[in-house]
């Protein structure tokens, strides 16, 4: 696989254990190439929600878990934010113009301080959350609540280490690496969770994640260092690429952790609703309807960030604002499409995906007439996530602060308008014209951003 930023002077001064990046391919043509891989791996993340009906339904227990999954969520965004289709591409794409002989150094001081910090981070977490826990819950349930601590925690470490090493074998044209041990690592998940579903019950849910994560952190990090001959000498050293992108990376995670708030704003108010399992219901169509953009995510995104990258790194504005235009135009185009044939479909396509098991007729009934709502945010939330990209490949990530807030706010203020009218309906379509309102806003400010001069790094 081929990367998406073409090869640049200077290479010749990288070490004999570093070796040159991949040479250029179109972006269709190596997101192309990542579809079957991707295609695989969606749909063993697909399944996984199934599972999860199948094996556990609807329930004050599921909901529980899915509460503190969003809690450890909202946590990890603090981390995960920094690598994830982050400022960290861009970054290595100038280091790579600049300073080649560089890279390990500034891979290795970025590991140290994420690892640092995701430890750090892990044991405020946990101890904030079991207080709040036992405030909230008595007996059984605080029971159950406090099991669920340890292995989120121990996920918050895993999983910022893999989105690590994920984002720096993007970075380096590694497209394939990343969806393959996301993939086995999904399988060994799937695997955990029916072996031990029976003995732990929901409990098994957040163990059998750590496990996964495990084996996709493990691949990864073979890869990096045997198949791409990377380098990473830890350390805690902070060269002038750490620090620029640290004040980059900033207002980019700080946007994300409070665009986070929202899962636990829509659980709290499908709480409300007084329907049973509602939180469950509200996280399973919300994961049907954000099918379309998930492959999107996986596929295309992490290709156009590194292509934008170099296109911005290199000089080429021209060129980075028609790719940008033309990736909005097809993106658009596609998810449209998608949108309508779930909406055709989703009678029959959510009785055949949930109705097993524990999960009940009434249960997916609802669903089908929630998902509609959710599918009118699919086109607009594909479009946000193109002008994410762009807005971070010009480093422009100071505004993703403000956008959070404004995402956050909008979301708790259409939730309260909606609920009491439409119920769990009002709730996903809360969600929806959140999507559009901030994709309408990230397209004015980056044409403003377009128009202004380039500033030095």
């Amino acid at each position: 696989m081929t990367a998406a930023a073409a090869p640049v002077r200077g290479h010749e001064t990288r070490s004999r254990s570093e070796p040159a990046h991949r040479s250029e391919r179109s972006l269709a043509g190596t997101a192309l190439g990542l579809l079957p891989v991707q295609a695989v791996l969606r749909a063993g993340e697909a399944l996984l929600p199934v599972l999860l009906a199948a094996w556990f339904g609807r329930s004050p227990e599921t909901d529980l878990v899915n509460l503190t999954w969003a809690l450890f969520t909202l946590a990890g965004s603090l981390l995960f934010g920094l690598f994830r289709d982050s400022a960290l591409v861009p970054i290595l794409a100038e280091e790579r113009l600049a300073r080649p002989a560089e890279l390990p150094r500034v891979r290795g001081a970025l590991l140290g301080h994420s690892l640092l910090a995701a430890a750090s981070l892990a044991a405020l977490a946990g101890a904030v959350v079991t207080i709040w826990f036992r405030g909230h819950y008595r007996d059984a349930e605080l029971a159950l609540a406090v099991a669920l601590v340890a292995p989120f925690c121990a996920g918050l470490l895993v999983l910022t280490a893999r989105t690590f090493f994920e984002a720096v074998l993007q970075a380096e044209g590694w497209f394939r690496a990343p969806p393959l041990a996301s993939a086995l690592g999904m399988g060994a998940s799937v695997g955990l969770l029916a072996f031990t579903r029976h003995g732990l019950g929901v409990t098994a849910i957040p163990w059998a994640l750590l496990g996964g994560d495990v084996v996709a952190l493990a691949l990864l990090v073979a890869t990096a260092r045997h198949g791409a001959r990377l380098r990473f000498p830890l350390s805690l050293a902070r060269p002038a690429a750490v620090r620029r992108f640290a004040r980059r990376a900033a207002s980019q995670v700080a946007g994300a952790a409070i665009t986070r708030l929202n899962p636990l704003v829509d659980q709290a108010m499908a709480a409300a609703t007084g329907v049973a399992g509602g939180g469950t219901l509200l996280r399973l169509s919300q994961d049907v309807g954000g099918l379309p953009t998930s492959l999107l995510q996986a596929a295309l995104l992490p290709v156009l960030l590194a292509r934008l990258s170099s296109e911005h790194a290199s000089g080429r504005e021209a060129r980075h604002r028609a790719l940008t235009a033309r990736t909005l135009a097809v993106v658009g185009a596609l998810l449209a499409a998608a949108s309508v044939a779930l909406f055709a479909l989703r009678d029959p396509l959510l009785r055949l995906v949930y109705l097993h098991g524990r999960m009940d007729a009434a249960g997916v009934a609802r669903l089908a007439h929630i998902l509609p709502y959710h599918l009118l945010g699919v086109v607009p939330f594909g479009l946000l996530l193109v002008l994410v990209r762009a807005h971070t490949s010009i480093g422009e990530s100071r505004i993703m602060l403000g956008m959070g807030v404004l995402n956050a706010a909008l979301n708790v203020l259409l939730n309260l308008a909606l609920r009491p009218v439409l119920g769990l309906e009002g709730i996903a379509l809360s969600t929806s014209l959140v999507s559009a309102a901030v994709a309408l806003v990230l397209w004015i400010r980056l044409r403003r951003a377009w128009a202004r001069p380039r500033r030095a790094s």
